[in-house]
């Protein structure tokens, strides 16, 4: 149990970093409003302002292939983590742990070629049809 004496020695280096945190962020944020730029163009007063004038409207068509690309990034990046995860805690997991993350990894292998093989991973266009369109453009009638 502790003493409202060691509860206040405990306290006070909190309530001094406190302060000094809500201090700077009022100081910074201050100086931004002294500092910062006072134009006010076309641009300013649109959304998502960035500076730039937009052109055209944001309600562009993304190839499906394009969502698929992110998703397959998404889940090989998480998997990267638990990969992180094992060699922070390698000493501890032995032979057993590095047993594991070789099945981990070699699964992230087969994986990885089965959507290579299955074309989820081309999103450009296919150099061999393009070759072969050419080839056909550029053979000569026989002539008969």
């Amino acid at each position: 149990m502790t003493t409202p004496a060691e509860t206040s020695t405990v306290l006070w280096p909190l309530l001094v970093y406190g302060a000094i945190v809500f201090s700077l962020a009022i100081f910074i944020l201050g100086l931004s409003h002294l500092l910062g730029g006072r134009r006010n163009d076309r641009a300013k007063g649109e959304p998502y302002e960035g500076g730039i004038v937009s052109e055209g409207s944001a309600r562009l068509r993304f190839s499906s292939q394009f969502y698929l690309i992110g998703m397959l990034f998404v889940i090989f990046d998480v998997e990267t983590i638990f990969i992180f995860s094992w060699a922070i805690a390698f000493r501890e997991l032995g032979w057993y742990g590095y047993v594991g993350v070789l099945v981990f990894i070699g699964l992230l292998v087969v994986v990885l070629v089965y959507e290579w093989r299955n074309g989820a991973l081309d999103f450009g266009p296919n150099g061999k049809k393009i070759l072969q369109a050419y080839h056909r453009m550029t053979q000569k009638p026989d002539p008969v």
